[in-house]
């Protein structure tokens, strides 16, 4: 029993893995040893009774907190764009853009796949999506198939870490940082691994042209009268918009200034606001084409304009209200919710048993993601009781390599796990334990969410129990089909093209972990805050505040003195 009770934490540990093992539903598992770990501490002394009673508080907390409102928001936004045929218009189109040269219909979904990450934010529909879709495309004309199913499962998996994305709002809430920091400092990154991903895919169209080939001329369906493809007119749409964009981040600045705003914007904030500018800017003029009938652009620009300018637009309309400081997260979501709707019934998608659907499976998994983090706090509420964090702490201590060490450990630990658990089990169980050995540490915990972020989407990726994979095994053909316009043999996907195909794209993936990991600078770019001056302090508090009655106890001057103290 002396024992039991030294190591009541790392068996409580110990425990709950071996429940998830079993199949145990991960809600009843966290539940379970919460409460049974919490009442074998009692019974050992070890935890006293009344600290139960802080649990109802806690859970009070949870289900009142208003971060949370953006999962049902951001959740319900996606699945309304994914049941309204978004990702249908936006392969083709992007496909009818880049078709024309080797490696086309892979940018295309890569393109797709950052937009599809940015708006619906799940990487199930994603994958899916893009597997029942583009795949077939891809095989028909000539695609090697296991490259085509690497660049469909590395790019579904970018709704991970391509804000706002769901993933990044519950490892910002784990981590107690600021979600708008959290989008801000994955913007870089989530850059970063879209040009990596079509910089691969451009080398390998150079390297083997033959498994990546163009489309043919019979399948542009977007060409003029003439028989030009119609680039001419949207790169100069293109052109006006960037002009507008540049043109507004240079003016913007002086532009605060005019209206009293004192502090300079960040670089994300300026960022924002040109591509929201450019965005408008192109689709005015789209309308203004429309409407006018002046028949500027061409049947391929019109196509681009009115198909992948409304997702953009709902990109700014949720990234830019939280970076421009107009709307907090949840308040951006309920915007994209509304945005998503009104895309939906301008396009005549949104049917009633859409809309159902959607409303129901945005129930489904918030009512799983707040029992999951409910059954969390039950687990985390009793480990720290038992003293856990102490455990957690010696034994991460006794790694060599200090925060280096720590973050090898770490970062191999969540992709270790990222193969078998569910992201919410990592986020709910892992990061409230490693959490205040970070913060100890010294490690940024906006970038260390970061860096979990990109992990976890290399799990997804990697063979052979990656969720991606897995989503584009039930939606790739297993066995071979007849094209029916050409008459050719299109070979079935094994579940072996599929796991060679994606290993460059995990080659990728590491290296921008590891990029991320050696320069922090990619995601922690402003500069610390200035030291607080107190005199500077105690001089405008005496300024705007008047003397104090006499006889009565003054705050102000409590404050003053603690001020004076820490000078």
């Amino acid at each position: 029993m002396t024992w039991i009770a030294a190591h009541l934490a790392p068996l409580m540990f110990v425990g709950l893995v071996l429940l998830l093992l079993t199949g145990v539903p991960v809600v009843f598992a966290l539940m379970a040893c919460g409460l049974g770990f919490a009442l074998a501490g009692m019974a050992l002394d070890l935890m006293p009774p009344a600290l139960m009673g802080a649990l109802s508080l806690r859970v009070f907390g949870i289900v009142s907190s208003e971060l949370l409102l953006a999962i049902p928001f951001f959740t319900f936004m996606g699945l309304v764009l994914q049941r309204s045929g978004m990702a249908e218009d936006l392969l083709e189109t992007a496909g009818q853009v880049f078709g024309s040269v080797r490696g086309g219909m892979a940018l295309a979904v890569v393109v797709v796949g950052a937009l599809l990450g940015a708006t619906t934010g799940v990487v199930a529909a994603s994958v899916v999506s893009m597997g029942l879709i583009s795949l077939p495309v891809m095989l028909r004309n000539g695609y090697n198939p296991r490259i085509a199913c690497g660049v469909i499962a590395s790019s579904g998996t970018l709704a991970l870490v391509v804000p706002p994305s769901l993933v990044l709002i519950i490892v910002a809430e784990q981590l107690g940082t600021s979600v708008g920091d959290m989008y801000a400092a994955a913007l870089v990154p989530a850059a970063l691994l879209i040009g990596l991903y079509a910089l691969l895919v451009a080398m390998l169209a150079l390297w083997r042209p033959e498994w990546l080939p163009a489309l043919p001329p019979h399948r542009r369906t977007l060409a003029q009268a003439d028989g030009s493809a119609g680039y001419r007119s949207l790169l100069v749409l293109v052109g006006l918009s960037a002009v507008a964009g540049g043109a507004l981040v240079e003016s913007y600045p002086a532009v605060l200034r005019a209206i009293g705003r004192e502090f300079a914007p960040t670089a994300d904030e300026v960022f924002m606001a040109g591509f929201g500018g450019a965005v408008l800017v192109a689709f005015a003029l789209s309308l203004l084409d429309a409407g006018l009938r002046l028949h500027w652009l061409s049947p391929l620009a019109r196509r681009v304009a009115f198909v992948l300018l409304p997702p953009l637009m709902l990109i700014f309309l949720v990234l830019g209200t939280v970076y421009l400081g107009i709307a907090t997260p949840s308040e951006s979501g309920a915007l994209g919710a509304v945005g998503a709707v009104l895309l939906a019934v301008a396009r005549r998608r949104l049917t009633r048993r859409n809309a159902a659907q959607a409303l129901l499976e945005t129930s489904k998994l918030s009512c799983m993601v707040m029992f999951v983090l409910i059954g969390a706090t039950f687990f985390s509420h009793s480990f720290l009781a038992l003293d856990g964090k102490l455990w957690v702490e010696q034994l991460f201590a006794d790694l060599p390599g200090g925060a280096t060490g720590f973050l090898v450990f770490v970062t191999l630990l969540i992709f270790v796990l990222g193969l078998f658990l569910d992201f919410f089990e990592i986020a709910f169980v892992l990061l409230p334990l490693l959490a205040p050995v970070a913060h100890k540490l010294g490690i940024d915990l906006v970038w260390f969410g970061i860096l979990v972020g990109v992990n976890l989407q290399a799990s997804f990726m990697t063979p052979p129990f990656g969720f991606s994979l897995l989503f584009l095994r039930g939606a790739a053909p297993r066995a071979d089909t007849i094209d029916p316009a050409s008459g050719n043999t299109v070979r079935g996907i094994g579940t072996h093209d599929i796991y060679i195909g994606i290993l460059p794209f995990v080659g990728v993936q590491l290296l921008v972990l590891g990029l991320l990991i050696a320069w922090p600078g990619l995601v922690m770019r402003d500069s610390p805050a200035p030291p607080l001056d107190a005199a500077a302090v105690q001089s405008e508090l005496e300024r705007v505040t008047p003397p104090p009655e006499e006889g009565l106890t003054d705050p102000l001057q409590m404050l003053l003195e603690s001020l004076r103290e820490t000078r």
